[in-house]
């Protein structure tokens, strides 16, 4: 997915490359994880999300190798911003920038707002997390955006927690399922998982 490109995948494939030189990656990036691809053979690694009030539901035949969850973060211009965590009935008044409803993240955040005990009002609707932020930027709408998707160093904006009813997405690397450990798809997965745990440290704080 192109939120995982910066911190999982990119570090990810460059260690891969520094301990197996021999072994060639073609990365193929995409809103949707294709996990369907692994079972037609097209594919032999899926890196992809399941937001945790989604049933787990898993193909017959894939392993699921948990990565980390990624929490998503309430996003406003940094001049809108208080120091603090937020409670999600606060966002009943504003003008959201979300995913489309019919994606995991737009589903868990309707989910997440209903339990709050409000519809939100989603002005800007786009599974472009670039857009959602830039309309964050310039005091349009305030964005709900998974932390490892943001850039600590992207200027005007201020990320923060939500308090009260967090909105969880759970990042895993997919593989076909075999009598014998695969040490191709195994060396990948293991250097996602490294790049998810070292990344998890370093990135964004959380106000």
């Amino acid at each position: 997915m192109p939120s995982t490109v910066a911190t999982i995948v990119a570090p990810g494939l460059t260690a891969l490359g520094s301990h197996h030189p021999q072994l060639t990656v073609t990365c193929l990036v995409t809103d949707q994880a294709q996990v369907r691809e692994l079972t037609l053979g097209t594919v032999d690694v899926v890196l992809g999300q399941r937001c945790h009030h989604l049933p787990d539901t898993v193909a017959r035949g894939i392993a699921i190798s948990p990565l980390l969850d990624d929490p998503l973060l309430v996003v406003t211009a940094a001049e809108q911003a208080n120091e603090r965590p937020v409670v999600l009935r606060e966002l009943a008044t504003r003008s959201l920038a979300v995913p489309p409803p019919t994606t995991d993240c737009g589903q868990a955040i309707l989910h997440a707002c209903h339990q709050a005990g409000f519809t939100p009002t989603t002005r800007y609707i786009t599974a472009d997390i670039a857009a959602q932020l830039a309309l964050a930027r310039a005091g349009l709408a305030t964005a709900l955006v998974p932390r490892r998707a943001i850039d600590p160093a992207t200027p005007g904006i201020r990320a923060a927690p939500i308090e009260d009813y967090p909105i969880l997405r759970l990042l895993f690397a997919a593989t076909r399922q075999t009598e014998t450990a695969n040490p191709t798809t195994t060396a990948v997965v293991a250097a996602l998982r490294t790049a998810a745990r070292q990344g998890r440290a370093t990135h964004l704080p959380a106000v």
